[in-house]
């Protein structure tokens, strides 16, 4: 098992992607201070699993994402894919050439593959637990490292010494396993006072077994017992609905008779309001013939007058006159003659007048006659109407209660 190449695209100092390429043998990094060596390691430590910003030298995980310069922009995102020859099959997986890839984005989401198939960080750390090439491997002896080999502390050493050992492995499947264990025993001891919970309820729940039993024996019964009284009802309901129907329809035909009663008394205030308009017409048109006469007569009068003053004046020029004067005479005879005439016409239009005062006042008895008789209709067709509300009312009433027996 080798290193193949790592690829690299926004990881700290590496904007553009990036190829590096590790043939069999030794390989060396050179290159001045800040140029990104230690970039590199910490790209492989990352890909491998790596949670420790400290160890990343950041102060939090988005500062392995380039973060741009005054020339380039920023990237929203790092990735990093470390691809090991597997030809010897050490790494417990079925493929002769591994590619881990992992990917961060600024957001916080982060992804994990496994041979471009996602995956979860738990898989990669199982994957190369034991092989000296995890995150905590020995394979990796980074800035510091060294001192921890060499420490005094006998818990540093030993870490060391597990992972080059093999046996961490089987430590982290102990401890996993001690875990699920100290799991299932608080399960069992929740199991435990469930049961004694249960126990306790087992005598209440006993009576109201007993009483459910009662119940249903109970209930077995009534409804033996509610069968008869349905059988009973629905013979009732039927003679009910029998006569029912043919109550609907004698309701249905008084309803059909009131609407046509309805019906006519509506044709007959038609015809009594027409013919009200009628004579209404007719009064107006005689009430002005008789002011026309009135006026007429007036007229008469004052040229009657005119005439009769007319005449005096003449009879006194006669008497003051010492001979008789035939002109005056004849003025005379013919103002008495026009008077004569006005009178004549006087007494034929106050005749005339009269007859209109006669008519005007029959016509108007008989416009108060159809009125009268229009407001009796109006009254009787509300009457009618109300008793088509009562009709209908009950008919609504029969077809709810058929409709209810029905369903029952």
């Amino acid at each position: 098992m080798h290193l193949k190449k790592l690829e690299i695209q926004g990881f700290k100092s590496f904007p553009e992607y990036t190829l590096i390429e590790f043939d069999k043998g030794m390989t060396a990094i050179v290159g001045p201070n800040g140029s990104g060596k230690s970039n590199v390691t910490d790209a492989i430590r990352w890909v491998l699993g790596e949670q420790s910003v400290k160890t990343l030298r950041g102060s939090k995980m988005e500062d392995v994402i380039f973060n741009g310069t005054q020339s380039r922009r920023a990237m929203n995102f790092a990735e990093v894919s470390m691809t090991i020859d597997n030809s010897d099959g050490i790494l417990p997986i079925e493929f002769y050439e591994v590619q881990i890839t992992r990917r961060l984005y600024r957001s916080g989401e982060s992804e994990y593959q496994i041979n471009h198939v996602n995956c979860r960080m738990k898989d990669i750390l199982q994957l190369f637990m034991d092989t000296g090439l995890g995150k905590d491997g020995y394979s990796i002896i980074g800035q510091g490292r060294v001192d921890d080999i060499l420490s005094t502390k006998s818990e540093d050493r030993r870490k060391v010494l597990e992972e080059a050992s093999g046996i961490v492995k089987f430590k982290t499947r102990k401890e996993e396993a001690e875990r699920k264990l100290n799991s299932a025993e608080q399960n069992l001891v929740r199991i435990n006072d469930i049961l004694e919970e249960l126990n306790n309820q087992i005598g209440p729940l006993s009576e109201q077994a007993e009483k459910a039993k009662k119940y249903h024996q109970y209930y077995d019964e009534w409804k033996k017992d509610d069968i008869a009284v349905i059988l009973h009802m629905i013979d009732r309901n039927k003679v009910f609905l029998d006569g029912s129907a043919e109550e609907r329809a004698s309701l249905k035909k008084a309803i059909e008779d009131q609407e046509n009663l309805v019906l006519k008394i509506r044709s007959e205030n038609r015809e009594l309001t027409e013919r009200s308009a009628q004579l209404e017409e007719e009064i107006e048109n005689t009430r002005q013939e008789r002011s026309d006469i009135t006026e007429q007569i007036h007229e008469i009068n004052s040229q009657m007058l005119l005439l009769k003053e007319r005449h005096d004046q003449l009879l006194l020029r006669i008497k003051s006159a010492e001979g008789s004067d035939d002109e005056q005479a004849q003025e005379i005879e013919r103002l008495d003659n026009d008077i004569a005439e006005a009178n004549e016409q006087i007494g034929k239009m106050k005749l005339e007048k009269e007859n209109l005062s006669n008519e005007l006042t029959a016509v108007e008895e008989s416009h108060k006659a159809l009125m009268d008789k229009m407001a009796g209709n109006q009254a009787k067709q509300s009457e009618l109407r109300r008793k088509i509300d009562v009709l209908t009312e009950e008919l609504f009433e029969t077809r709810e209660m058929v409709s209810n027996l029905s369903g029952d």
